[in-house]
Formats: C-alpha cells, structure tokens, sequence
C-alpha cells in the first residue's frame, strides 16, 4: 500500500525530476486482416486499429488528469506486417503503411509501430517487399515506425539482410532528405527483437501476443539523478542501492496507471518496460547519471562500467515493482534525445567506438546517431553487422537506428525536434567493407545457442 509519504515523494518526482509515463502503447494482432487483395487487407487493418484503440488517447488522458501523471505518448503496435500481408497480390506495402498512418491519426496517437519484418534466419518474398517498401513508406507517411530484426542467438546474423538494409537506410534519408533523413529516425534494425516493447521505432505485437494488450513504458533520469545526488562519494554499493530504490518507485508509477488504462479499456495489460529514456530537456539525461558517478564527461575511461551498474540496478529495482516486467526494460542511450549524450558528442569524448562498447551491457543499442550523409550504404550495414554480433553472442536485444544526413558532414547539426531532440554528425572510421558486406550469407548462430 502507498502511504502519504510515498504518494508526496512521487508528485515530487512529477514536478521537479521529470518523472512520466514515457508511453502507454495499445498490442493490437492484425492476423485476420489477411486477404489476397491488398485494398481488403487495408480495409480490415484501418478498421480493426480505429475499433480496437478508438478509446486509447481519451483514456491516457483521464488518467494523467485525474491521477496528475503526466502520459506523453499514446501508441499503437500492430503484427508485423510482413506477415500479415504476405498473402496480398501486391509488389509493394507503401499503401499499407499509409492505411496504418490513417488509422494512427483517426485515433489520436503519436506513432504506430509494427511495419515490420522479422528475418533473422531468412526471408519469405513478402518480408523482401516490406523492406523494400521502407523508404517509401517512410517518407510518405507521418506516423509509421518500421523494424527489421536481422538476427538473434538462435539464428545467427542473416548477413544478405543486413546488406539490404544499408541500402535501405540510404535510400530512406534520400527520400528525406529536405528534413535531414528524418525518415531513418523511424527505422532500427534489431538482433534479439522483444515481442512486447512499448518503445519506438521497435515497437511490434509478436505472434505469441494476445489479440489486444496494453504495455506500459516509464521513465525516470531525472529522478536517479536527483536521488544519486544525495549519496556523492559514497561506495558503489550504495549507488546501486540506491538506484535499485528509486527504480522500484518508478516502475510501480507505471504498475499503477497500466493497471488503470487496462480496466478501463477493457483490455489486458501486459508488461511494464522500465527502461530509463532520457529526452533533450535539461536535467533528464542518463549521461549525467554516469557522470553523477564521478566521471568528467560521458565517454571517458569508466562509463562502461558506470552504465553496467546503471542497468542491472535499474532492472533488480524495477522487477520487484511489478507482476510483469518486459520489453527492453534498463536503460537508453540514444545520442540525440539525451542532452548529456549530445554535448559529450560535441566535445569529441564520445564515439561510436565507445557507444558500441556501451552498448554490451545497456537496453538496446546504437540509437538515434547522425553520421555523414555521405556514409557509404556498406559502412551503415558493417555498423548494423557489428552491433548484431554483441546482440546475438551476449544473448541480448541491440539495435541500430543510424541517420546518414544528406549534405551534412562532421560537425554539424540534425535537428529533428521534439523527442527526436538533435543530433550532433559523428565521424565513422573511413576503410572500406564493401567486400566484408558482399560476401552475403548467414554468420552462423554462437554455441549457446544449443541449449535445448
């Protein structure tokens, strides 16, 4: 039970720390909207989306009213629709992602996610037109998030895959290139992609998802910024200790208000995900709870391991919190949406070299990264390559979301706005791996994966 002091300590949180909601996000299967012809399979999509979450922005809404919590995205995440459109007689799916960006505006939400394609062993003909369909779809449509998982433990790395989606990524910021190649900030390629994170752009609702769910995702920086504050120069032992407190009171923030939408959506709640996402605002960085830990700068000798306790105490507080704990769940590092990440980037501290080492032992993995828009689509498939083999070795979920600016070089500036925050260019190493990539084929899955 809550008591006052507990209810007082959390508004506090709300008030001065940043603490929200980061997301409340509506799992909706699209299995029986399959049909051969592809005008039916959009009519059954645009219908059963604006049915299922006709209620879901209105009912955020109630809650952060009448609890005080702020609720900053409402989402929707769909059944990959590379499987939910395999069966349409159709060379491309851009009409479907417009179908999905309809239904997302009809009902009132952020972003819809599950343009998707899970490939990590090999790929059917449709999950080839729905990667192919990316750049489009991305550039025509506002709302749509698109992911592509290119491996996992089990499978090893389906390396013809990761070939295709550097082009992809070229090819998406290309075609979106008047808004810096905003298009990419909506793609990440995955190894070990979760069926059940609430987060964007890798949000879709797997195969062994119900046929309606509700996912809950906090946030929190702020909040164990504030409180690692109170503990300057004391052991490691108790940063952990204290981390792992304040996560548990983050994540039962979140418990409550999934609870709440559940019920009054009539429909069955999920998981917490209790990652820590940072945004661009001051005061709500991971980096600056690294640095809180007694480093200069982000980046430096140390951050590894100062992120590696940030994690692990994160998710030991968090579970405790919930009945169900799932999606990514520890904490993000995307460079452009954490102001901490963003000025140590600047300052030439922090590269991709030290981001991917960071990203053994975060939530995810190279998120949100400018490079120059020059980057050669092969450069971009070696980077993808690289983090899938932590993902698939490590038995954890990583990502890529990398944005190639077109015109823009090391030293400038992608501004993307919002959430998306902005981004300083990054250099990439310059030697070619134009024959690493060509070789295509599948690097084959680590030993571990022989658990059965």
């Amino acid at each position: 039970m809550l008591n006052q002091k507990d209810i007082l300590a959390t508004q506090d949180m709300i008030d001065k720390r940043h603490l929200d909601i980061r997301t409340i996000t509506m799992g909706i299967s699209l299995l029986d909207c399959c049909d051969p012809d592809l005008n039916a399979c959009c009519d059954k999509i645009y219908r059963k989306i604006t049915t299922r979450a006709k209620d879901l922005v209105k009912v955020g809404q109630d809650i952060e009213r009448e609890f005080g919590i702020p609720i900053v995205n409402k989402r929707i995440s769909v059944t990959p629709i590379s499987i939910v459109a395999g069966s349409c007689e159709a060379d491309s799916y851009v009409q479907i992602a417009k179908t999905l960006d309809a239904a997302a505006e009809t009902c009132g939400v952020n972003f819809i996610g599950g343009f998707s394609a899970l490939v990590q062993k090999g790929a059917t003909v449709g999950d080839w037109k729905l990667i192919r369909s990316i750049p489009e779809a991305m550039a025509q449509t506002n709302r749509v998030c698109a992911s592509v998982n290119v491996g996992s433990t089990k499978a090893g790395i389906n390396m013809d895959a990761v070939a295709e989606m550097g082009r992809i990524i070229k090819q998406t910021a290309q075609l979106t290139a008047k808004d810096d190649g905003l298009g990419c900030a909506k793609v990440v390629v995955f190894a070990n992609a979760v069926e059940d994170n609430p987060f964007m752009a890798g949000a879709f609702h797997g195969v062994g998802e119900p046929e309606c769910v509700l996912n809950v995702g906090v946030s929190g920086p702020g909040v164990v910024y504030h409180a690692l504050q109170t503990v300057k120069g004391q052991p490691f032992d108790v940063v952990a200790e204290t981390i792992k407190k304040t996560a548990f009171q983050i994540t039962r923030m979140g418990q409550l208000v999934g609870r709440e939408a559940s019920n009054r959506l009539g429909v069955p709640f999920g998981i917490v995900d209790l990652s820590l996402a940072p945004t661009p605002a001051v005061g709500d960085s991971v980096a600056r709870i690294l640095e809180e830990m007694g480093l200069e700068t982000c980046g430096i000798h140390g951050t590894t391991a100062a992120l590696a306790l940030l994690n692990d105490a994160v998710k030991k507080g968090g579970v405790m919190a919930s009945n169900h704990v799932g999606g990514l769940s520890g904490a993000f590092i995307p460079v452009s949406e954490d102001e901490g990440m963003i000025a140590a980037a600047e300052s030439g501290v922090l590269a991709l070299d030290k981001l991917e080492a960071m990203t053994c032992v975060c939530s995810v993995g190279l998120d949100m990264i400018a490079v120059p828009g020059d980057t050669s689509a092969a450069t971009i498939s070696a980077i993808i390559a690289d983090e899938a083999a932590i993902g698939m070795v490590n038995s954890k979920t990583t990502a890529v979301r990398i944005i190639p600016a077109p015109g823009k070089v090391v030293g400038d500036r992608v501004e993307m706005g919002g959430l998306l925050g902005s981004a300083p260019v990054m250099p990439v190493h310059q030697g070619s791996t134009e024959a690493f990539i060509a070789r295509g084929g599948r690097i084959p899955a680590p030993l571990q994966s022989l658990k059965n």
